[in-house]
């Protein structure tokens, strides 16, 4: 039985689709989902029930839907996005086609104007896919750019002319430039420039649809961030429902985000069972922290081991993005908190001497995302460069060298900064943990909460990806919440029922 999209649930019964046949944007999400998991955990993974057959125009549709879905979630959370447009790589078979072609195309043009008298049949075809273009431009109002694009452009009259030796195909181009000019952005102003120094008729039909690509892409870039404000809400219904489509199709798609919930319900419980006293019960969960809970976990995330629950599968890339940004993050306040407690007063103290310090260590740890980045040895040079740096500071402003010992102790604890044992650095991950935490549960995301000690180097950074993470948060619980409760509520239910029983038996 189909489900709701209104009431939204987990099944116990799970089927799969024939994988030979999946259209490859489907195929993605679902590797994404279930594939990516490591062998050694495939025993405790949910398991699929026999495939069922499935037509071809159904795998299409769930495809297409998938996609765009995927889309319309980009344009929405992504702020940037942008089209751009598709260079081929060079040397490629496309790109050599593509050329092919192309040279084909031009070298017919040029032969067909060298003929005595010459032949306009694919100029004119050209001038109307650009009198096609600019028209696209145009809004209602634009009535009189309107009529002197139908009047210059006629092609018939354009065709006339050709017929009898009376066109004057660069008065053409030289209308098709001004308008060009007109309706552009100022960014192509330089490029419309140089059109107007161009003299051959083909080089110049060239630059023309060149030119014109470009101010197609700005048009949907435009639109794009016109109708972002009001495509929120479309979109939150939109991928609610394809979503649910999906889920029709494979209805154990929510396993990894019961497992996600689970895990958080597990954590707050046992949180909330060392805060109460033995004699007291614990009290009840609520549903909107083990939410919260739930997505602070995103940010801890192993991502080369464990998949990623379905419904911030689109994201994952956003959130491993922010992940790898706050471990910087934690490695460099702890750099610089160490530097505070073991150099001292007199080296932190020095004028620009931390900020000088904080853009080393962001130097040496900007490819830390990479996995050939080794980041035993950039803190050994971090560690090296910063006695240095301090060194040379206390020299210039008349202070005494760091002591052998005290470089050397120094020296040890950068090295040990990015231990996750590491007492200071286990500090600042757990403040700048509260610090997100408290974002996320503040119903007034216009300010900051109050910034823990030790975070004020990285106040700027940090309160970016609060801002990011926390939209990105909320948009997902306008989208999934239905299936959020539903899932939760299951589980709140069995854990209320665990620790009666647990209460009784005490």
């Amino acid at each position: 039985m189909p489900l709701d999209p209104d009431k939204p649930h987990t099944s116990q019964g799970t089927s799969k689709e024939s994988e030979d046949s999946v259209d490859p944007s489907e195929e993605t999400v679902r590797k994404r989902i279930r594939e990516s998991i490591p062998n050694s955990d495939i025993g405790s993974t949910p398991q699929s029930s026999p495939p069922q057959f499935v037509t071809v125009e159904e795998l299409m549709e769930t495809a297409k839907g998938v996609t765009n879905m995927a889309l319309a979630h980009e344009i929405v959370v992504n702020g940037d996005f942008k089209i751009k447009q598709t260079e081929l790589p060079e040397g490629s078979l496309e790109k050599r086609v593509r050329d092919i072609v192309h040279k084909a195309f031009w070298d017919c043009l040029e032969a067909q104007l060298n003929e005595d008298p010459p032949t306009y049949d694919h100029a004119i075809i050209l001038v109307g896919e650009i009198k096609e273009i600019l028209l696209s431009f145009l809004l209602p109002g634009h009535t009189r750019l309107r009529n002197q694009i139908n009047e210059v452009l006629d092609l018939d009259l354009i065709k006339q002319e050709a017929e009898n030796e009376a066109l004057d195909i660069s008065k053409i181009a030289e209308f098709i430039i001004g308008m060009m000019g007109t309706l552009c952005a100022p960014v192509r102003d330089e490029a419309i420039k140089k059109l107007q120094d161009i003299k051959e008729i083909v080089p110049l039909f060239r630059a023309l649809f060149s030119v014109l690509d470009l101010m197609k892409m700005d048009m949907a870039n435009f639109a794009i961030s016109s109708i972002r404000p009001h495509l929120m809400q479309q979109s939150v219904e939109y991928e609610r429902k394809t979503f649910q489509k999906f889920i029709e199709k494979q209805p154990n798609s929510l396993d990894f985000v019961t497992k996600w919930l689970q895990e958080a319900v597990g954590d707050l419980s046992q949180e909330s069972c060392r805060d109460s006293s033995s004699d007291d019960a614990a009290p009840a969960l609520c549903p909107l922290h083990v939410q919260n809970h739930a997505y602070l976990k995103l940010l801890k995330w192993d991502h080369s081991h464990r998949p990623f629950p379905e419904t911030v599968l689109m994201d994952q890339t956003r959130f491993q993005e922010m992940q790898q940004e706050l471990t910087q993050l934690t490695i460099i306040a702890t750099v610089l908190l160490v530097i505070h407690s073991s150099a001292g007063t007199a080296v932190s103290s020095l004028s620009g001497f931390m900020d000088k310090i904080k853009t080393i260590i962001k130097v040496l740890l900007t490819d830390m995302q990479l996995p050939s980045f080794n980041l035993s040895e950039a803190l050994a040079m971090m560690a090296e460069k910063i006695c240095a740096e301090a060194n040379n500071s206390l020299s210039q402003h008349g202070f005494p060298s760091l002591t052998a010992e005290k470089a050397t102790v120094l020296r040890g604890q950068i090295q040990a900064a990015a231990n996750a044992d590491n007492h200071i650095h286990k500090l600042i991950d757990s403040r700048i943990h509260t610090f997100l935490k408290s974002y996320l549960a503040s119903s007034n995301h216009k300010s900051f909460p109050a910034l823990p000690g030790g975070l004020g180097p990285i106040q700027k950074e940090l309160e970016e990806i609060a801002v990011k993470y926390v939209r990105l948060v909320n948009y997902n619980k306008m989208v999934y919440s239905p299936y959020y409760d539903a899932v939760l509520g299951n589980i709140l239910k069995k854990e209320e029922s665990h620790l009666t029983v647990q209460s009784e038996k005490v």
